[in-house]
């Protein structure tokens, strides 16, 4: 494993974490959905390969299942990732996954070393370097930077036996990349989980246990989380027009 120290021990640092616990039981598949194929690369590959080309980001920590090690380790040797720190074993849920990837960076964000961190889901391969960027200039502004997209036809919230109508104009689909400041980001987790609370993301998570205000910033559409079989040929469609960390030119 490379030594990424040095690239961050006399300035603040940007970490990325990058998910990749999940399974492939929604889509039909035995093997981890991270695993599989997507063009010439296993899914997982995009993700790693854009972190480690964004000149915004310095270091990469690697979440993954125990029974998952060896083959990622095996596809990240065969696809250099030279930012990466660390790899860590996943929790039973999201939530515990992200605070695995945390903790691991504990110590060089308690001597404040990192001053951002930037959380991915790796089953979302084609996040670009421009939207990683984007996200961690909004963390720098105020605290934390999300991407979401417009949600699109009428919103009810359920209330009792009623429904209740609201704004769409006033509501995103949450995306990964979600970056924040390292420190109340890691005492956020740290208060959720002496509370027993757990986040759906870690945007919410931030928005329960921290003062920090967010910032959504404008999604990608093509930023798809590939959770069911269909989303697999869009991914795969998508694939041959995705370059390194970004669109190629025309599409």
């Amino acid at each position: 494993m490379p030594d990424t120290r040095s690239r961050y021990r006399h300035r603040m640092a940007v970490a990325g974490i990058v998910l990749a616990g999940g399974s492939g039981s929604r889509i039909q598949r035995e093997v981890n959905k991270v695993l599989l194929t997507l063009g010439d690369r296993e899914m997982l590959a995009y993700s790693l390969d854009t972190m480690d080309r964004c000149p915004a980001v310095d270091l990469i920590v690697l979440v993954v299942r125990a029974e998952d090690r060896a083959s990622i380790e095996r596809m990240v040797d065969e696809t250099p990732v030279s930012k990466l720190f660390a790899v860590v074993p996943g929790g039973a849920t999201r939530h515990q996954s992200e605070r695995h990837g945390l903790e691991s960076l504990a110590g060089p964000i308690d001597r404040g070393e990192i001053d951002v961190v930037v959380v991915h889901d790796g089953a979302r391969p084609f996040m670009t370097s421009d939207l990683l960027e984007q996200t961690i200039a909004a963390a720098r502004r105020t605290g934390g930077g999300v991407p979401g997209l417009p949600l699109d036809g009428p919103v009810y919230e359920r209330q009792g036996t009623s429904a209740k109508w609201l704004s769409p104009d006033r509501l995103r689909r949450m995306q990964t990349p979600q970056a924040f400041l390292a420190a109340p980001l890691l005492e956020a987790f740290r208060t959720s989980d002496a509370m027993g609370d757990e986040g759906v993301d870690t945007a919410e998570t931030v928005e329960r246990h921290s003062e920090l205000k967010i910032e959504v910033v404008p999604g990608d559409p093509r930023n798809i989380k590939v959770t069911f079989v269909e989303d697999i040929f869009r991914a795969e469609e998508y694939a041959a027009s995705f370059g390194h960390g970004g669109w190629r030119p025309g599409i």
